[in-house]
């Protein structure tokens, strides 16, 4: 059986100190995440509602949640199988949308470039993001498809 894992966090609205929320809906949805011994996140709504387009926002959360599972596990993965990465970018994407009658998450796509050292087995390193896509908790734990559309490489990122 796994061991079971435990995160813990703490959210604060500090758009209470602009004032309370009220009829006209203008108040602000500045709020701060805080985990014991990491610097403090500053988020906001989404900017479609009202949000600081500043602030990250928790779509945007998601999606990072997402493409960095998915590169954490990828990269386990081919340290395992004794493939050199030696870059690696990525550019997900998400869609919003209602469905169902609420909003949601209806599909992501990520986007990873992979850069490989010299004669690693490419055909084994694509196949790695399925396996990936197996693993990733992140990814498993949504309700929606999350695609990818992998770019490999031997050398440096252009």
């Amino acid at each position: 059986m796994a061991k079971e894992h435990h995160y813990r966090a703490r959210l604060a609205w500090t758009g209470a100190a602009d004032g309370p929320t009220g009829k006209d809906g203008a108040f602000s949805r500045a709020y701060r995440v805080e985990i014991a011994g990491k610097p403090p996140l500053l988020g906001s709504a989404d900017p479609n509602y009202h949000g600081d387009p500043g602030a990250w926002n928790p779509e945007e959360m998601l999606l990072a949640a997402l493409a960095a599972c998915h590169m954490l596990t990828y990269l386990a993965l081919c340290a395992n199988a004794r493939i050199a990465v030696v870059a690696y970018e990525d550019a997900p994407e998400g869609s919003v949308t209602l469905k169902d009658g609420r909003m949601r998450f209806v599909a992501a796509t990520l986007r990873p470039r992979v850069s490989l050292g010299a004669g690693a087995d490419r055909a084994k390193a694509e196949a790695l993001h399925g396996a990936a896509r197996d693993y990733c908790f992140i990814a498993n734990s949504v309700n929606f498809p999350v695609h990818h559309a992998a770019e490999i490489r031997e050398g440096a990122l252009a």
